[in-house]
């Protein structure tokens, strides 16, 4: 079995179930757009990655993480209320970004940024969700690994960059990706 520390290079088809609704998958990376990775760099999920690693080429997989080693429990103190005004540019509401189910960029007093999900708008108030769209749930994950190897170290110094916030992969915005929403340079995920 390889050392869990050391850097794999690795891509991998999947579905994601919740595993209260087994039917309907929620996420998919098929074998020609795979969800791909550097591991050992907080890309993936690390219970995801413990589960990877040792594998070969062409394995596949079926594998449960409960939500403690998935996204966590969902927490209702996740669930905040944020003045109207934050959301204004020039003195007028952002009524085209700002509205209920929207997912936004946010940003606290830190300089994190990080996405929230608008569950109300109200005269004084947006009700923010900070919670992951995945808290509270049981993942399921059936697929098999693509590839598994040692990655380039160019490959290595484009995840760095990723990263760091510098996105030249081609697909324009890499601070925002989930696994499996349209990007593949192996940082965004």
């Amino acid at each position: 079995m390889e050392e869990q520390n050391q850097k794999r290079f690795i891509a991998v088809a999947y579905r994601l179930y919740d595993a209260a609704e087994p039917e309907t998958p929620i996420e998919e990376a098929p074998v020609d757009k795979p969800f791909v990775f550097i591991s050992g760099f907080g890309v993936a999920l690390e219970a995801f990655e413990n589960q990877i690693i040792g594998m070969q080429e062409g394995e596949e997989f079926d594998f449960t993480l409960p939500q403690e080693q998935a996204y966590g429990p969902y927490l209702d103190e996740h669930v905040v209320n944020l003045d109207r005004e934050i959301f204004s540019i020039n003195g007028h509401f952002d009524h085209d970004n700002v509205k209920e189910g929207a997912v936004i960029p946010l940003q606290n007093e830190d300089g994190n940024r990080f996405m929230g999900r608008v569950v109300e708008v109200t005269d004084e108030h947006v009700r923010i969700d900070l919670n992951h769209p995945l808290a509270g749930k049981d993942l399921r994950f059936t697929g098999s690994v693509v590839e598994i190897r040692e990655p380039h170290e160019s490959e290595v110094q484009q995840l760095i960059k990723l990263m760091s916030g510098e996105c030249d992969c081609g697909c324009g915005d890499c601070g925002g990706h989930e696994h499996g929403d349209g990007c593949n340079c192996g940082g965004c995920h």
